[in-house]
Formats: C-alpha cells, sequence, structure tokens
C-alpha cells in the first residue's frame, strides 16, 4: 500500500499562507545558525576576549568559504527538484538525488584536503594578528576536518525544501543549536581548549544534523517519492549531474565570490588591529542577521518560484516576488530601528571592550544599509534562482560576488581612504546589486523560459 506523500504543491493555493507556512521554519532554522555562530563569538569574546574573538572571527571567515560548492550546488539541487514536481516528473528526483550525493561527497573531500594543505598560508593571506593566529590556525583545522558535515546536512535539507518540507530540517538544526550551546560551554569554559574547542562544538553539532537528517529521508524514502539504489549513488545520471552542474556552477560561484570578497575585505580590516578585527566578527554576525529573513524567504520562494515557473503559471511568480518584497522590507524597517535605538544595548551582548565599542558605533549606519539591501535582493534571488536560469545567475554571481564587492571595498576603502569603514561600507551597497541584474531580468520576461533560457515545461 502506497503511504500517503511529503511532497507539497505550491502550483495552487493562497500564496502568501504558503510562503509563511514555508518560509517560518527556515527563518527558525536560519536564527538558529546564526545562533550557532554568535555563540561561540560570545562565549570565546567574554572568556578569552580579543584574541579569542579575532581568532573565531578568521577560522569562521575561513570555515564559510569552504562551503561555497554545498552552498551552491545545494541550492540548485532545490530548485531542480522543485521543478520535477511542477513538471508532475516526480520519478526523476530519486536519481536525481543520488548524483547530487555522490558529486557533492567528492566536492567535499577535495576541498577540505585543498584547505587543510594550504591553510597556513590562506591565514597569512588574510592578515591574522600574530596574537591570534595560533588559534585561528586551530579553528581552520577543525572546520576543515568537519567539512563532510556541513556539505552532507546543507545536501539534505536541499532535499527536503526541494520537496517543500522546511519543518524537519528547522528540527534537526534545533536539536544541533543546543548541541553546540553545550559543547561551546564544555570545551572553552571548563576544557580550556580556546577557538580550537568552540571549532569542534560546531562540526560536532552539525554532524549530529546530518546524521539525523539522513536517516530521516531514508526512513521516509516512500512519502517523499524518492526511489534510489546503491547503483544510483555509484553511476550518477550524466544529464542531471550536466543540469546540477550548469545551474549549481554559477550559484557556488556567487557564493565563493560572495565569501572570497569577505576575506579580501577582512584582510584588509585584520590589518588595522585586534580590536578592528575583534569587532569585524562582530560586524559578519550583523550580515547574519540581515539575511534571516531575506534567506528564509529567498529559499522559499526559490522553490515556489520553480514550481510554478515548470507548471507556467506565471501569474503566482509575480505575487510571489511581489509579497517577498513587502515582508522582507518590513522586517528590515524593524532591524535598522532596533540597531539605531539601542546600539550599546545590542553590542555588550559580545564584547565589554571600549575600544571595540567605539568602532561598533561608526558601524550603525552601514548596518542599516546592510538591513536593507538584503530586503532588496531577496525578491530577485527568488525569481533567479527558481528560474533555474544560469546565464543570469553566472551575470549576477560574477557582478556581485567580485565586480561590485571588491570593486566598491577598493574604492571607498582605498582609493578614498575611509579606512575600515570604507571597506564595510562598499560591501554593504554591494549588496544592491542582484535587485538591479533581478529587476533588468524580469522586465524582460526572460524567466518564463525555465533552466538555461528553455521553454518552461
Amino acid at each position: 500500500m502506497t503511504k500517503t506523500s511529503r511532497i507539497t504543491d505550491f502550483t495552487s493555493g493562497n500564496i502568501p499562507k504558503q510562503l509563511a507556512i514555508f518560509a517560518a521554519p527556515l527563518f527558525l532554522s536560519n536564527l538558529l545558525q546564526v545562533v550557532y555562530n554568535m555563540v561561540d563569538m560570545i562565549v570565546v569574546g567574554q572568556v578569552l576576549g580579543q584574541v579569542g574573538l579575532s581568532a573565531v572571527s578568521v577560522g569562521g571567515d575561513v570555515s564559510h568559504f569552504m562551503t561555497f560548492i554545498a552552498m551552491g550546488f545545494s541550492a540548485a539541487g532545490q530548485v531542480l527538484i522543485s521543478q520535477f514536481i511542477g513538471a508532475n516528473e516526480r520519478h526523476k528526483i530519486g536519481r536525481f538525488v543520488a548524483t547530487m550525493f555522490t558529486f557533492l561527497l567528492c566536492c567535499s573531500i577535495g576541498i577540505s584536503a585543498l584547505c587543510l594543505l594550504f591553510r597556513g598560508p590562506i591565514l597569512q593571506l588574510m592578515n591574522v594578528p600574530q596574537e591570534a593566529y595560533a588559534q585561528a590556525l586551530g579553528y581552520s583545522t577543525v572546520s576543515a576536518l568537519g567539512l563532510l558535515f556541513i556539505y552532507g546536512y546543507n545536501m539534505c535539507s536541499a532535499v527536503l525544501r526541494g520537496m517543500g518540507d522546511s519543518k524537519h530540517p528547522f528540527v534537526f538544526i534545533s536539536l544541533a543549536a543546543v548541541m553546540n550551546l553545550i559543547l561551546d560551554i564544555i570545551f572553552v569554559s571548563f576544557f580550556h581548549t580556546g577557538a580550537t574547542g568552540a571549532a569542534l562544538a560546531t562540526v560536532l553539532s552539525q554532524g549530529t544534523s546530518f546524521v539525523l537528517c539522513a536517516v530521516f529521508l531514508l526512513k521516509h524514502k516512500e512519502e517523499f517519492e524518492l526511489n534510489i539504489t546503491i547503483r544510483d549513488f555509484l553511476h550518477p545520471d550524466r544529464e542531471m549531474l550536466s543540469d546540477l552542474i550548469k545551474l549549481g556552477t554559477p550559484m557556488a560561484i556567487k557564493s565563493a565570490s560572495v565569501q572570497f570578497s569577505k576575506l579580501f575585505v577582512n584582510s584588509w580590516i585584520n590589518s588595522y588591529g585586534v580590536a578592528v578585527s575583534a569587532f569585524a566578527g562582530i560586524a559578519n554576525k550583523f550580515s547574519s542577521v540581515a539575511n534571516l529573513i531575506s534567506n528564509a524567504i529567498n529559499n522559499a520562494g526559490s522553490s515556489m518560484v520553480g514550481q510554478n515557473i515548470a507548471a507556467k503559471q506565471f501569474e503566482r511568480v509575480k505575487k510571489i516576488v511581489l509579497i517577498i518584497f513587502a515582508i522582507t522590507t518590513v522586517v528590515a524597517t524593524f532591524f535598522t530601528v532596533a540597531v539605531w535605538q539601542w546600539p550599546m544595548q545590542i553590542f555588550r551582548i559580545f564584547t565589554q571592550d571600549e575600544a571595540v565599542l567605539r568602532i561598533a558605533l561608526d558601524y550603525i549606519p552601514i548596518a542599516a544599509l546592510m538591513f536593507y539591501g538584503s530586503a532588496a535582493r531577496s525578491g530577485m534571488n527568488a525569481l533567479i534562482n527558481g528560474s533555474g536560469n544560469y546565464k543570469c545567475n553566472f551575470a549576477t554571481a560574477i557582478l556581485d560576488g567580485i565586480v561590485m564587492r571588491i570593486g566598491l571595498a577598493v574604492v571607498f576603502g582605498i582609493l578614498l581612504d575611509w579606512g575600515y569603514l570604507g571597506f564595510w561600507l562598499g560591501d554593504a551597497l554591494a549588496g544592491f546589486t542582484p535587485f538591479v541584474i533581478g529587476a533588468v531580468f524580469y522586465l524582460s520576461g526572460s524567466w518564463k523560459k525555465g533552466r538555461g533560457g528553455r521553454d518552461a515545461h
């Protein structure tokens, strides 16, 4: 007897309700991941001070950069799964999931090996303050060793999101966040393992999320219509792999280029001393907060857009994009008011160091720009990603990730000599780039053609 399907159909029904129900667990998952990372900053900052904050900040930058393939290809996989559903081709999903898993497994092993081999030169390029170098090296080493867990969890949660299930990824990341908090306190506060212990707590927590998510998928594979055999893992489908690479490559390049530009910006920022380097870690957390709602709505919107384009429900696509803009703009305004009205209460959560707090006050207008930039690009990212148009994704990757982010950082930070604030300002302004590209893409109508500019199914 066939079990009830767990796949959600977004091609009909109330759009705001569907978006809210789908995005809410994604938002909570993103919030917990921010908390997940903030716990490292708070515990390390309070126990180890400036040096510990600097080490976790730099080590975290390197760790995030290593995930660019996982982020890009998992997002691509989510979109392709949603398009299979919209086009009524559910029988292809199992084979595609096996193909994606094998591909990302190989990628995680390769990236991990490269990072372990070159972690010393990478940290030197990052201009890590000498006092924080040893701890940053330990953090990066542990993160590289645990990279498989990050890739695995991203893939499993992308499969669930592509099916319209955002609740279970939230459950798994919730358990990981609690585990991370407990292990952070044990390793850093009691065992005095420094930034290395913070990284170990994160890796063990991520590993737990991956295992739980994978077991859940296997247990309910019939309800998700996942017809997978061992042979599918050993012999990936070439056509499906080609589609994944075409769409995933620009998404991965975008993720990599954004992370690379941040490494570039932070390498200059770190040269201004340990206090500025310490605040850079806090600034990165503000960037994460700016993306909380945006990424949740973007991920939900991408799946909904993907299904509706494949089903040729173009009017629904337009409504989805407009509703995303409305939600994210309201949230950006709320965050901006909060940081403008209560800056010291917020910044003192991370540190009591007066030198770091003085830098924080100058950062407030930049934080506001980040919040609104995040809101502006969310709807267009959902449209671009959901369409599966790899050409538009590639243009966004190059312009947003490299040209504008590094270009504006150089203009404000170096040419105009505005110092570390200039680098942060350039990065914040570059966040509006996907909105401009997406607006042109929307008005052109090319998004109606689906993957690679081909007509939707």
